[in-house]
């Protein structure tokens, strides 16, 4: 468990990405406040920096860096999010993962390589159960094709892209694969880390809202094979 390595990825020329970076690093720098920093930081883990914004603020800032721009297309998504990336500070972060939450829509299944950098780049679930359920998710739904990536990813050594494959149905509701949910969470019950058993109930418990009857059978059925802390998270709001 934690955070992994930084890596690089080509970053797209955007002059939208221009204005919104020139902007962003401006208000928010302005707006830090260096004596919430430090136990920002440690709350998280020490998986960045931060510039000790909290997060009424920061939305208020974001929302300034944004006005009157126009609507971007995918290749500004791209190079927004990246470049956010690149920064030291987690703000930064958060507010790529903001902005591809808020216009998800207007990217193709081309864009799943990027949000997969993202995922596995700085990682934490801070920002990666955001992009598994709303950026992730919203490209599986729009391309069933890309369901073929997910069963990858499940198997993937890096914890949270297995983590993002578990959660990409979170919002699906009764749109969800339920035999692709629930063999997602065989194939990782036996994992030893914390984020792995927890994704694996919340996944379990959100899709109970949906249909609780199907849960509480698989939990019953393979209960055995999962953590407790799973099965506690799985049955949360249905009972045994």
């Amino acid at each position: 468990m934690g955070v992994t390595d930084e890596v690089t990825m080509d970053v797209p020329f955007s002059t939208l990405a221009d204005t919104v970076l020139e902007r962003l690093t401006a208000v928010y720098a302005d707006a830090a406040d260096p004596a919430r920093a430090a136990p920002m930081r440690a709350y998280m883990k020490d998986v960045a920096p931060f510039l000790g914004l909290t997060t009424p603020v920061r939305r208020a800032l974001s929302r300034e860096v944004v006005d009157g721009l126009p609507r971007p297309d995918e290749t500004d998504c791209t190079a927004i999010a990246l470049r956010c990336w690149r920064l030291p500070e987690r703000e930064y972060q958060y507010f790529a993962v903001d902005y591809l939450r808020r216009h998800a829509r207007v990217c193709s299944s081309a864009f799943l390589p990027v949000a997969r950098h993202l995922v596995g780049t700085r990682s934490w679930w801070d920002t990666v159960d955001l992009l598994a359920a709303h950026v992730v998710g919203a490209l599986v739904a729009a391309d069933p094709a890309l369901t073929a990536e997910m069963d990858a990813w499940i198997a993937d050594d890096d914890l949270w892209i297995a983590r993002t494959a578990l959660l990409h149905q979170l919002r699906y509701k009764e749109r969800t694969d339920a035999r692709r949910l629930f063999a997602y969470c065989l194939r990782q019950s036996g994992h030893p880390d914390f984020f792995i058993r927890k994704a694996i109930g919340w996944a379990l418990r959100e899709y109970a809202r949906t249909d609780p009857e199907a849960v509480r059978d698989f939990v019953a059925r393979e209960r055995g094979r999962f953590a407790p802390l799973t099965v506690r998270e799985a049955l949360k709001n249905i009972g045994a």
